[in-house]
């Protein structure tokens, strides 16, 4: 009995109670399915997160937390402790090393959407998910005063279209009692989806938003024609933020320095990555919550074979001791009960596994479009041959419980009907 084919034992044994095994399989399959999709739109999440904004160097407002700087100068999220004047951006563009800045205008909004007051070249240097660059899906960038671009969900959720007119509101409100009706924009471009703040964004320029509060903040705008507004001079005398990009980005340490201990007037300078890792630490508490109970989905599915095998002990009493007559050892029956825990698991986590990556190849495209989510391979991996053998093994090692039930069965009990 020593070369007892237990394998093969196994799986026949297995084969003989398809309905139950079946079950047990499809439960482990679909544990290892939600887990690693959760693992995987997990990590993507967090790679999307980090790369909401790339190629930025330093990132400046009025000084307040580097997190609140980055809530609403990126994300339009909450409101500026105060703005900076046109001087000190001017002097901080022209400082040696800055190879480029856009200047940000917050303060008004569109439907519940943030207004963006800046200029092309936030097109032109904005950069996202491993630094690709800003695309049209249709139009092209501001050239009028009060041409505006938006971006993608703007565009689809209030089903607006090229040289459609909208009115932008004073305040951050979805619901505003103030608008600037007397100055209407002319949509000229629509943004491709990037799955970051930029696709819930209309975008204006910084001498329209001077233009429609020449009157006042809460005014209906201005009543001067557009040959009068383009004589002005309509340089903003404030703005809400600024981006930089570095000649070296190895100054940008230096250049924060100088930015941070400037005495004109109270600045902050903050690195995007640190500032992002930052907010992580605080949002990321959901994203670990969700993945702990998907690890108890899959303990769940290994006792779900541990309840299968226990189960079916006393019905295969019998078949225990009719193998312990033909010559299999107590560790036979031992090693058997556990193979087939093995197997069950490894059945089911190879399932679940080409069910999650086949979900992934068709959802990929969608939640990269829609929320940004970039699931980066989407092939199984060293990863998830791991995790495979991971399951394999906790499934092995939790069939010792009934292995040992019918280790102790002997012969005698097994031959004996109970009453």
């Amino acid at each position: 009995m020593n070369r007892f084919p237990i394998l093969s034992l196994a799986w026949r044994s297995i084969a003989n109670r398809r309905g139950t095994a079946l079950l047990t399989i499809l439960t482990v399959a679909i544990a290892m399915t939600l887990f690693l999709g959760v693992e995987k739109v997990r990590h993507g999440a967090r790679a999307s997160f980090e790369n909401t904004i790339s190629g930025t160097d330093l990132i400046v407002g009025a000084r307040s937390s580097p997190v609140n700087l980055l809530l609403y100068a990126i994300f339009h999220i909450g409101d500026a402790t105060n703005n900076i004047t046109w001087e000190t951006y001017q002097q901080v563009a022209g400082a040696p090393g800055v190879a480029w800045t856009v200047p940000i205008s917050l303060g008004d909004s569109h439907a519940g959407f943030r207004v963006v007051g800046t200029d092309n070249r936030y097109f032109e240097h904005y950069r996202y998910a491993g630094r690709r660059q800003l695309e049209f899906a249709a139009g092209r960038p501001l050239d009028d005063l009060f041409d505006t671009v938006i971006g993608a969900s703007v565009a689809r959720e209030l089903g607006y279209l090229l040289d459609q007119e909208i009115v932008v509101a004073h305040g951050t409100g979805r619901v505003s009692f103030v608008e600037h009706d007397n100055n209407p924009f002319r949509i000229v471009g629509i943004l491709q989806p990037t799955g970051t703040p930029v696709d819930r964004s209309v975008f204006v320029s910084l001498e329209a938003i001077e233009a429609i509060h020449m009157e006042g903040p809460t005014g209906a705008g201005t009543s001067l024609s557009m040959d009068e507004l383009r004589a002005m001079d309509l340089s903003p005398d404030q703005i809400t933020a600024f981006l930089v990009g570095l000649e070296t980005p190895v100054a940008a340490l230096r250049l924060q320095r100088q930015i941070n201990t400037y005495r004109v007037e109270p600045l902050q300078a903050i690195i995007p990555g640190v500032a992002l890792s930052q907010l992580w630490g605080v949002v990321g508490v959901a994203e670990r919550t969700l993945a702990a109970v998907a690890a108890f989905v899959v303990l769940m599915g290994l006792i779900c074979i541990l309840t299968a095998i226990l189960t079916s002990l006393n019905e295969r009493r019998r078949e225990m001791a009719i193998l312990r007559a033909l010559g299999a050892r107590p560790r036979h029956i031992f090693v058997l009960l556990v193979s087939e825990s093995a197997l069950l698991a490894l059945a089911g986590a190879i399932i679940g596994t080409g069910l999650t990556y086949a979900a992934l190849t068709l959802g990929a495209p969608v939640l990269e479009q829609r929320y940004g989510v970039h699931l980066g391979d989407t092939l199984p991996g060293l990863y998830d041959l791991a995790l495979i053998g991971v399951v394999t093994g906790a499934s092995a090692v939790l069939g010792f419980i009934p292995a040992w039930a019918a280790f102790r069965n002997s012969l005698a009990d097994g031959m004996t009907i109970r009453t």
